[in-house]
């Protein structure tokens, strides 16, 4: 049995497993699970992979998207380039381990974005991992992209963010993980009166289908969209990596 799973320190949220369980059985797919991991700390990560012989390949989710290279022997071009790594594959040569981490968010978020105008201005609300597969996709697309963190070393912060500067960007993508369940009463701080109907305010955070930060946009008459198709392109595309179909 090939064992694949999701790495992250909380995973209550995930739908991942359901995803590659559903996926598994609509198949016919016998020889695999998918589980979730939840580490306490990426330090352990070495010792996960020791103790599962039978683990394939895993997704990688909050925190760990950065924290997980040094401890992994290959990256892909992409996942060098943006520096951040949510699948890894795990190979065994002449009795060693050898993992390689890949980036399919950057192939998820480009692919959730069909149908939709790309405006030339667009904000990210975070930097994590996530955040920077979108920046990728979107200067990719010709779009230039704000920044916004809580560190003001890392990018514009959110005291310096005006309802002027969100108006001005029609796009905004939630690359944080705020909203996500449990805790679906919280929102990215920005000046919400900056939307209009000329906005389109995409979160990453799927569960629930409609965060916080999603409803703020509908209100004002933004188009609104949930990380959910980009969680499936991104896990087909692991799905190939795991599979050696590149």
């Amino acid at each position: 049995m090939r064992e694949f799973g999701l790495i992250g320190k909380t995973l209550s949220h995930s739908f991942s497993k359901i995803y590659f369980e559903e996926k598994f059985q609509r198949e016919h797919i016998t020889d695999a699970s998918y589980s979730l991991f939840e580490l306490a700390d990426i330090d352990n990560i070495t010792d996960f992979i020791q103790k599962h012989p039978d683990l394939v390949g895993f997704n990688v989710t909050i925190p760990y998207k950065q924290l997980i290279i040094p401890y992994l022997d290959e990256l892909s071009d992409e996942a060098k380039t943006i520096g951040a790594v949510n699948t890894v594959i795990i190979q065994h040569n002449d009795n060693q381990i050898i993992t390689k981490g890949y980036n399919t968010d950057i192939i998820g978020f480009r692919d959730s974005l069909q149908g939709i105008t790309i405006p030339n201005h667009a904000l990210i609300l975070g930097t994590g991992g996530a955040s920077a597969a979108v920046k990728y996709v979107l200067e990719l697309l010709g779009c230039t992209c704000t920044v916004v963190s809580r560190n003001p070393e890392r990018g514009l912060s959110y005291s310096a963010l005006t309802q002027e500067i969100v108006s001005q960007h029609r796009l905004i993508v939630n690359c944080t993980p705020l909203g996500t369940y449990p805790n679906i009463n919280e929102k990215p701080d920005i000046p919400y009166d900056g939307i209009s109907g000329d906005h389109v305010l995409y979160d990453l955070v799927y569960n629930p289908a409609e965060t916080a930060f999603l409803k703020e946009g509908g209100l004002r008459g933004a188009k609104t969209i949930n990380g959910l198709a980009m969680l499936h392109a991104q896990a087909e595309k692991s799905w190939e990596i795991w599979n050696q179909r590149l």
